[in-house]
């Protein structure tokens, strides 16, 4: 089974957006939902951001996860009208909202063009990894890369070891597990050494071993 790798993202500044308008999320609020107009860009500059879509047993399948840096809903630029993904908060979160046309402007300026064509590109590795592992991985795998990338691993110079406020149900759903299932797994993780689970979890960049193995 071929390995599978986390995309890496260098760290940068945060872009500077001038006056563009703000807007602050609490953990687990919604950002948007299917069939919304999709008028707007966001950039997120605290806090993350999961997009999912409805199964068609209409379970919740998250697609990405997203952090300071990254942008969502640039599918408007290319003619969406309406939101295709859900997206909600997975922390406090905040948020410029940059109208299509705004965006347009920003995007004559190369930081700014630059920054979300890396966005983009990634975005699309990511997904292909994603599809990948959902045809050839098991959950263990899919936990690992979930916690991997809550953390911060391989997208952050600095990771966010400690994840507090992550239940065995939000797992569940990003993996698309049992709650059962993850709590198993999670122990497992943990008599391994390679996460530390007492009311908090705390990631070790030794859990990166899970992925790497056949």
């Amino acid at each position: 089974m071929p390995s599978i790798s986390l995309p890496h993202v260098s760290v940068r500044a945060p872009l500077d957006l001038g006056t563009s308008p703000t807007v602050e999320y609490r953990r687990a609020q919604v950002i948007f939902s299917p069939d919304e107009p999709c008028d707007s860009v966001m950039y997120i500059r605290r806090g993350g951001v999961k997009l999912s879509v409805l199964s068609q047993g209409g379970g919740e399948v998250v697609v990405a996860v997203l952090g300071p840096g990254d942008f969502l809903g640039e599918e408007c630029l290319v003619g969406e009208a309406t939101r295709m993904r859900s997206a909600a908060a997975i922390a406090p979160t905040t948020i410029h909202v940059l109208a299509r046309e705004e965006m347009r402007q920003l995007l004559r300026h190369a930081s700014v063009f630059d920054r979300l064509l890396s966005h983009v590109l990634v975005r699309h590795i990511s997904m292909e990894q994603d599809l990948i592992e959902q045809l050839l991985s098991c959950a263990e795998k899919k936990l690992a890369r979930t916690l991997l990338l809550l953390a911060g691993y391989g997208t952050s110079a600095r990771p966010r070891r400690v994840l507090r406020n992550v239940s065995e149900a939000m797992l569940a759903e990003m993996v698309g597990a049992t709650p059962a299932r993850i709590s198993a797994l999670l122990k497992k993780f943990c008599l391994a050494g390679f996460i530390d689970y007492d009311g908090a979890l705390v990631v070790k960049r030794s859990l990166l071993s899970v992925l790497l193995h056949d």
